[in-house]
C-alpha cells in the first residue's frame, strides 16, 4: 500500500517542481521589480528635473528644427541628449519627470529603439525617473498601450501604465508616487509630499469635438480616491498633520484655465497661444476641491515656459526642450527645476515640507538659470495675515 502512495507522492513533486521553481522566479522578479522609495534627502530636499517635448526621432540622422542656421549643419537629436546630460550633472536631481511628446512618432522608425534613445541618459544615471505620455508618441508603430508599456520596462523608471486599484480608467499612464520624509526622521514612514500622473491623451476620441484630448472623468475619479487616501493618511497617527500633504501634477496637454493669465501676472513668458482641449472637462475644479494641489507642470507649447497663479493653484509650462520640436530661432532650448525643502522640527528633526520653489535652466554655454521664485510657501499665508494686522 504504501510503494504505490510513495510513487504518486513522487510524480506529484515532479509535475510541480517546475511550477514552483516558475513561481519562485516571477517572486524574485517581482521583487527585483519593486518600485524604489522616493525620499527627502539627508539636507531636507527633494530636487526634480522636468523635462518636456523631447520630440526624440532617429538620433543622429534626425535634423533639429528653428535653430540658428550657423547652427543647423551639426544639430541632432544628439543635442536634445546633451542637454538632458548637461541637466543632471549640474542640477543633480533626486528625480526626473518626462512630460509627454518624448518621442515624435512619425519620424521614429523604430519607436522602441527612438523611446530607448530618449531616456538613455536618465537611465544611465540610475537616478529614479518617469513619463506621461504626449500627443505625438503613439505616431508610429506602437499604441499608446504598447509606448506606456515598453517605457515601464525600462530600467530605473517608476512610471506605471495604469493603477491597479483603478480596474476602469480611461489612458495610459494614470499613477501616483510618494515621497517620504527624511530617513530616520519622525516623517520616514509618510508621504510628505504626492505626485501625480495623468495622460491627457492625443486627440477627441468625441465626432462632434475636434482638437485636442483631455482628462476624462474616470481619471478624475481616481484622482480624487487617492488624493482623499493620501491625505487621510497624514493627517492620522502617527506624527497626525492638521492639512494635507502638498501634491504637484504632471500631463502634457495644458488645461484651459492655463488661458487666464497675460504678461502682467506670469513668471516666465508666454509666446502662443494655450493649445488645450476645445471643451473644459473640470479638472482643474476636482483639483481645487481635492486641497492638497499646489502646482500643475505641463509641456505641449514650446514657447511658452511660464508659471501663474489661479486661485491658489500654479500652472506652470517647462518650456520646450527638444531640439526635433518646434521652436524659435535664438530663443534657448529650457528646462524646469523645482525643489522642495522640509522644515525643522521644535526637536531639530526634519518634518513636513516648508516650501517649494522652481527656476529654469537655458541650453546656453552657461545653463543660465532664470525665473526662480517661490511656488508655494507654509508660512506665506500666515505672512500675508501678519502683515495685514500691522504685523513685521
Amino acid at each position: 500500500m504504501k510503494k504505490p502512495l510513495v510513487l504518486i507522492v513522487l510524480l506529484l513533486s515532479l509535475y510541480l517542481l517546475p511550477i514552483w521553481g516558475f513561481a519562485a522566479k516571477q517572486q524574485q522578479q517581482q521583487q527585483q521589480q519593486q518600485p524604489q522609495q522616493l525620499r527627502f534627502g539627508k539636507d531636507g530636499e527633494f530636487k526634480i528635473l522636468q523635462v518636456a517635448d523631447m520630440h526624440y526621432g532617429d538620433g543622429k540622422t534626425t535634423p533639429c528644427e528653428d535653430v540658428l542656421p550657423s547652427e543647423f549643419p551639426t544639430c541632432s537629436d544628439l543635442n536634445t541628449t546633451a542637454f538632458i546630460q548637461r541637466m543632471i550633472l549640474a542640477e543633480k536631481p533626486n528625480f526626473i519627470v518626462f512630460t509627454g511628446d518624448n518621442i515624435f512618432g512619425f519620424d521614429a522608425t523604430d519607436p522602441a529603439k527612438s523611446l530607448n534613445a530618449a531616456f538613455a541618459p536618465a537611465i544611465s544615471s540610475k537616478i529614479p525617473w518617469a513619463a506621461v505620455l504626449g500627443n505625438h508618441d503613439q505616431e508610429s508603430t506602437l499604441s499608446r498601450e504598447g509606448v506606456m508599456k515598453h517605457i515601464v520596462g525600462l530600467k530605473n523608471t517608476l512610471s506605471q501604465v495604469n493603477p491597479v486599484e483603478a480596474h476602469v480608467i480611461d489612458g495610459f499612464g494614470n499613477y501616483n508616487l510618494q515621497v517620504g520624509g527624511v530617513e530616520g526622521s519622525s516623517f520616514e514612514n509618510k508621504s510628505v509630499l504626492n505626485l501625480y500622473f495623468l495622460d491627457s491623451g492625443d486627440y477627441s476620441t468625441v465626432s462632434s469635438i475636434l482638437g485636442y484630448g483631455w482628462i476624462k472623468p474616470s481619471q478624475q475619479l481616481w484622482f480624487e480616491r487617492t488624493s482623499k487616501k493620501l491625505q487621510r493618511a497624514y493627517m492620522d497617527k502617527p506624527e497626525a498633520q492638521k492639512g494635507p500633504a502638498p501634491g504637484l501634477v504632471y500631463f502634457h496637454i495644458p488645461l484651459p484655465e492655463f488661458a487666464s493669465f497675460d504678461s502682467t501676472n506670469i513668471t516666465g513668458v508666454k509666446q502662443e497661444g494655450i493649445s488645450s482641449a476645445s471643451v473644459n472637462s473640470g479638472f482643474f475644479t476636482t483639483m481645487l476641491a481635492a486641497g492638497d494641489v499646489k502646482a500643475v507642470f505641463t509641456g505641449h507649447d514650446h514657447l511658452n515656459d511660464f508659471c501663474g497663479q489661479l486661485t491658489g493653484i500654479q500652472l506652470c509650462y517647462a518650456g520646450g526642450f527638444g531640439y526635433h520640436a518646434y521652436g524659435k530661432a535664438g530663443w534657448a532650448r529650457r528646462a524646469r527645476v523645482v525643489v522642495a525643502n522640509l522644515e525643522k522640527t521644535e526637536k531639530g528633526s526634519w518634518g513636513a515640507v516648508k516650501s517649494i520653489r522652481t527656476w529654469k535652466r537655458l541650453d546656453d554655454a552657461h545653463l543660465t538659470p532664470i525665473d526662480g521664485h517661490v511656488l508655494w510657501s507654509k508660512t506665506s499665508a500666515g505672512s500675508r495675515r501678519k502683515k495685514h494686522i500691522g504685523g513685521p
